[in-house]
């Protein structure tokens, strides 16, 4: 997930200023010298690999490193921001293009400070939450690389605006904001807490989409995992209170961990890849432990579901139900009540519930592809409605979803969804 977002203005800024400063010192690195910690690949246990390649699905490196089509953690992976496009990098053995000639010194380096043997690392590397991992779990991840089979396929370099691609700003950028992740608020919390927030923070850095930011790009410390907006798809708020007011309890959401489903919906946008390639692979002790960190010790009570509107309410919305029954009925039910393997139900859907209707508004623009979940469960394409239904239209459906089946305040007005579907183009 990106570190730069949101902050055009700022950024141009400081990455000026660290022009100024850093003018003539490149971007070499010193070279980092052996240590007894880093454990040599041809040196590496049976059990230590075997760690590691759990250790990377928690990690979540494949959404980075393995293109759709492509050689295991080859990179080439796109990540679009504000400031240009990155492309995730060979982390293969490979020797020339890849990390083949990279100590495990080299690897802790890298996650722990985005420094590798020849450059600083832009931060769309999520080295400001793998820099909380431990020097064992970087190892072992070193150790379950080192036995991949080395893809000779070139790294894409960045295609970044100026100043952006200037890329020994970086280090200036680094001394202001890097620091040692979210605050400690672990004290009195129970070892399975303790557990969900290193899994939640340090591995699956969660954080990196779910924490707003503050203008020079850097998370906001004050706001932990309070949501979101870095690309199309919003990132919502996760914290305790933000998982309950939209009906999240323990037993859904390790069900949502762990098989991309659950009663408030299915796992879509940025998140899908997530519970495909990361925390479908969780044993049942870490998924719950990282419920039991993201809903607390002890958790909030989940809202309820909105009551039925009254009659004469409910007449206020009806072009937003004719929208629904004539595009939105034949799969998701007249009732909202879904469809197995065919749509998810709006009553009581997370999407629906969020006070934020920003992903409820890009769903409908932008449709969702079909998804395939662990086990048997699926969901069939969802298609846009950008091209065939007007922003008039899709504000009123809005408010008729939300109203209806969310317990939110029918206010999605025809600016709103203008706006996002511009921002499509």
């Amino acid at each position: 997930m990106l570190t730069f977002v949101h902050a055009p203005r700022l950024m141009a800024a400081a990455l000026t200023a660290a022009t100024l400063l850093l003018a003539g010192c490149g971007d070499t690195v010193a070279p980092v010298n052996p240590s007894a910690t880093g454990v040599p690949k041809t040196m590496a246990s049976a059990d230590q690999i075997t760690r590691g390649r759990y250790l990377t699905k928690a990690a979540d490196c494949a959404a980075c490193h393995t293109a759709t089509n492509g050689a295991p953690f080859a990179g080439g992976v796109e990540l679009a921001s504000p400031f240009g496009k990155f492309y995730g990098t060979n982390i293969t053995p490979d020797k020339d293009v890849g990390i083949g000639k990279w100590s495990a010194d080299d690897f802790y380096r890298a996650l722990h400070d985005g420094v590798t043997p020849s450059r600083h690392l832009y931060p769309s590397m999520p080295y400001t939450s793998y820099r909380s991992m431990t020097r064992a779990d970087s190892d072992a991840i070193y150790a379950y690389l080192m036995r991949q089979k080395p893809a000779k396929v070139a790294n894409r370099e960045p295609e970044l605006k100026f100043p952006y691609n200037m890329r020994f700003g970086v280090r200036f950028w680094n001394m202001v904001f890097l620091t040692d992740g979210l605050p400690d608020a672990s004290q009195g919390q129970s070892e399975s807490w303790q557990r969900g927030r290193y899994l939640s923070n340090a591995m699956g850095h969660c954080a990196e989409c779910h924490t707003p930011r503050n203008l020079p790009g850097q998370l906001s410390r004050a706001r932990p995992l309070q949501g979101a907006a870095l690309g199309r798809v919003a990132a919502p708020d996760i914290t305790p209170a933000g998982l309950a007011a939209r009906g999240w309890n323990s037993d859904d959401l390790q069900s949502f961990l762990s098989t991309g489903m659950a009663p408030q919906g299915s796992a879509y946008g940025e998140m899908f890849p997530v519970v495909h390639l990361s925390t479908q692979y969780l044993t049942k002790d870490d998924t719950a432990a990282i419920t039991t960190y993201l809903l607390g010790d002890t958790a909030p009570a989940p809202k309820p579901l909105p009551a039925p509107m009254p009659a004469a309410d409910s007449a206020k919305l009806d072009g937003g139900r004719q929208v629904y029954l004539a595009v939105c009925a034949g799969c998701h039910g007249r009732a909202g009540e879904g469809k197995p393997h065919v749509a998810v139900s709006m009553n009581g859907n997370s999407t629906v519930r969020n006070a934020d209707p920003h992903n409820l508004i890009v769903s409908m623009l932008d449709g969702i592809e079909a998804q395939r979940f662990p086990g048997t469960e699926s969901m069939q394409k969802m298609p846009g409605f950008a091209a065939t239904l007007s922003d008039s239209e899709l504000s009123q459906l809005s408010n008729y979803l939300r109203a209806t089946w969310g317990g939110q305040a029918a206010d999605v007005t025809e600016e709103q969804v203008r706006k996002l579907r511009a921002a499509a183009h």
